[in-house]
């Protein structure tokens, strides 16, 4: 069989592009475009195992590849299947919400108390998702104090909705979900807790000996891999591996612009193959549609 090259991304402008009908903690709208034009130019299988908010699949146009989403964080699987399957349910749900403490503090409550998982799908994604909008940075404890209307929301949940039509929501460990979808043609984006900054993210129970778990499962598959993490010691002697590339990137530091502009934050992006060959094919197929004039492009 002929290989197919999913290319549409580095060489339409970015188009089709979309964001995300939500905010998480570590999400990668900052470096989202970085991460796809190192994408491998052939995948069948696209794999986003640490899911998030999604940013990356979300900007990532829709091809012929098979999908899948996946996020360790039950509430957060949970409300993306109700806006894949339901949206207006969910809308319906969300509509009389009010942005208040009082409100705020009580559906926390439920949370920490672990209450979510005993309530009805869509009853629980609502929750959920009233806790991720109205908390500061989206850490889900504490009130952000910001005016804000849900039904503004209700387009880009629409719009993720049709999105997601195609995409498998999983609710997996990362190892086994490795080991399930592992192909020679799969292709594994992973974007982790990050180093020492793993108690951020709640309902996961991400602990350090998993930074080590992920590189032995990842430098153990047939397919290829993406990894994004903080850039630091620890991360970098993990994965000081024989056929691991490790690449260094920089973004601004969203947090710290308000008293540091332009303060930017270290990232490393890791993978098991040659992260310019996407960039080398675009500039290749540009060259060829090029006109030429006495030897000159036009």
């Amino acid at each position: 069989m002929a290989k197919r090259y999913f290319l549409p991304f580095g060489i339409n402008g970015g188009k089709e592009k979309m964001n995300s009908f939500m905010s998480w903690v570590g999400g990668k709208k900052a470096l989202r475009d970085a991460v796809l034009a190192r994408f491998p130019p052939y995948y069948e299988r696209y794999i986003e195992v640490f899911g998030g908010a999604g940013w990356v699949l979300f900007h990532k146009p829709p091809g012929m590849d098979f999908e899948v989403y996946n996020d360790f964080n039950s509430n957060l699987a949970n409300l993306y299947r109700c806006v894949r399957q339901n949206p207006n349910r969910l809308k319906y749900k969300l509509r009389y919400v009010l942005n208040s403490r009082e409100d705020f503090d009580y559906i926390a409550l439920l949370h920490k108390r672990q209450i979510f998982p005993r309530l009805r799908d869509y009853d629980r994604a609502a929750k959920f998702y009233q806790l991720i909008r109205y908390s500061y940075a989206s850490g889900l404890d504490s009130f952000a104090s910001q005016p804000h209307s849900i039904w503004v929301d209700f387009p880009m949940i629409d719009l993720a909705a049709r999105r997601l039509q195609k995409v498998i929501i999983e609710n997996k460990d990362f190892e086994k979900l490795i080991r399930h979808y592992d192909r020679p043609v799969s292709f594994f984006y992973c974007d982790p807790p990050y180093f020492a900054t793993e108690s951020y993210y709640k309902d996961v129970g991400f602990g350090r000996t998993d930074h080590i778990r992920l590189m032995e499962t990842l430098t153990g598959i047939k397919g290829k891999f993406l990894v994004s993490y903080n850039d630091c010691p620890e991360i970098r002697e993990i994965w000081d591996k024989p056929g691991i590339q490790i690449e260094a990137i920089q973004r601004l530091n969203n947090l710290a612009q308000r008293y540091d502009g332009g303060c930017m934050y270290p990232e490393i992006l890791i993978s098991n193959y040659d992260t310019s060959e996407r960039k080398n094919m675009v500039r290749q197929l540009s060259l060829f549609d090029c006109d030429y004039e006495n030897g000159v492009i036009l």
